[in-house]
């Protein structure tokens, strides 16, 4: 397979490092072999830096392993490089929509649209939050990743 999927959300440090974490190994898991998994932020604020600790510590928790990650900005070039790009939030996905090429073929949506079951649309930030909310993340992303797989597979909706 070669779906290319990028995960986006505000700062790149929490919610999409932890979708590019969590998608990565359960991916593998699964048998998938894809081209490019890949996170990025719409803000510049936190270029370069390693996830939250907080977000690698609840990630540990569970085996995901994002101690080598480092946050960095959406670009233009991306809405090419990726099949994909899966916003966390309403107002990220605003923000994709606003810089998106007329010519680009990346397909930009929720990432929680393949959540199976899910209420929530949002993948909320969890930042200024306790240790729950890295845990309600984690939960969300699970399911969600579970979902798109089943969608790459041609498996299901």
């Amino acid at each position: 397979m070669s779906a290319r999927i990028l995960f986006v959300c505000l700062g790149n440090i929490c919610r999409s490092p932890t979708a590019e974490g969590v998608f990565r190994q359960r991916a593998a898991a699964a048998g998938l072999s894809l081209s490019l998994i890949d996170s990025a932020g719409t803000a510049s604020w936190h270029v370069g830096k390693a996830p939250d600790a907080r977000t690698v510590k609840a990630a540990a928790g569970r085996g995901y392993d994002l101690s080598t990650l480092r946050a960095r900005q959406v670009s233009v070039a991306d809405f090419n490089a990726f099949d994909f790009i899966l916003a966390m939030d309403e107002q990220n996905l605003a923000e994709l929509q606003s810089i998106q090429p007329a010519q680009s073929l990346a397909e930009l949506g929720l990432f929680l649209d393949y959540a199976e079951g899910a209420v929530e649309r949002e993948v909320p930030d969890p930042y200024y939050g306790g240790d729950q909310g890295f845990q309600t993340v984690l939960d969300l992303i699970e399911n969600a990743s579970d979902g798109l797989i089943r969608r790459l597979r041609g498996i299901g909706s």
